[in-house]
């Protein structure tokens, strides 16, 4: 029988980070933590998934979309990185059957939704995924954002899907807690505050044992101590709503801290 699987949200690196030297300025092991995270996830799973649900923050479309492909294709959607991270290659497979289940419930929860059969899958998650399931034999089904970027949709939306777990579908949101790209790279001590403060307020919402009180929290995430100085454009955020709204009443933790130039990341894991 199977097991009920958690909902994640992980941090997807920069770009292929894990798969070249780090950029000029970033110490040799920047990217290890993170990798080792990624790379320990399925072992720490009640038993394989059947099949995984990913929202990647590098997909928007209106309304919702969501990949029926019986393959992947690649999406190489970063630029200017070494010619071989454009030859990475990941051949897994789609599951056509989920994919139109995912279509079913969120049509029968109002959410509008459409499929694509077309477009590859982005680096938010066959660059995670070459760490988290190397050999590609667990089906993966994408799912995009919203372009309108509403946080109550997007947790209306996982908690659409919450009831795939129990069968054994891993829900997985794929951004970075800590997304504005000007103040990462440069060391800003008012930036640092905001980031350490952001990612306080996470900690302790995350956990909240009430799911009403965390559902409304995160749902105005945008009035958090240093929200937009974090996230100026929520795309990266918006995949943990998903994964937040498919944990039904199962608080979550972070399995995954790290500080990165002086700003907090983590990943999150409910039930």
């Amino acid at each position: 029988m199977a097991q009920r699987q958690p909902s994640l949200y992980i941090p997807h690196g920069g770009g292929p980070c894990f798969f070249m030297d780090p950029m000029p300025g970033l110490a040799p092991d920047h990217w290890d933590g993170m990798a080792a995270y990624l790379r320990g996830i399925v072992a720490g799973l009640p038993q394989p998934p059947s099949a995984i649900v990913v929202i990647s923050a590098h997909w928007e479309a209106a309304p919702m979309t969501v990949g029926d492909a019986a393959a992947h294709t690649l999406l190489f959607d970063y630029y200017g990185f070494p010619p071989h991270t454009y030859q990475l290659r990941y051949p897994v497979c789609g599951d056509p059957r989920l994919a139109a289940r995912i279509v079913q419930r969120l049509a029968a929860a109002g959410i509008a939704v459409a499929t694509d059969s077309r477009r590859g899958i982005d680096h938010g998650v066959f660059i995670p995924f070459l760490l988290i399931v190397p050999d590609a034999h667990i089906p993966i089904v994408p799912l995009s954002l919203h372009g309108g970027f509403d946080p109550t949709l997007h947790f209306a939306a996982g908690a659409a899907l919450a009831g795939l777990r129990d069968e054994g579908v891993l829900i997985v949101g794929s951004g970075f807690s800590y997304h504005n790209l000007r103040a990462m790279f440069r060391r800003d001590p008012a930036a640092d505050a905001e980031a350490r403060a952001f990612d306080a307020w996470l900690a302790d919402t995350i956990a909240l044992t009430d799911p009403e009180l965390r559902a409304a929290r995160l749902t105005r995430w945008a009035q958090a101590p240093g929200a937009r100085s974090c996230h100026p454009r929520e795309e990266h955020l918006l995949p943990l709503l998903v994964a937040a709204g498919a944990a039904a009443a199962d608080p979550g933790h972070r399995p995954y801290t790290q500080t990165l130039l002086g700003k907090p990341v983590c990943a999150v894991q409910f039930g």
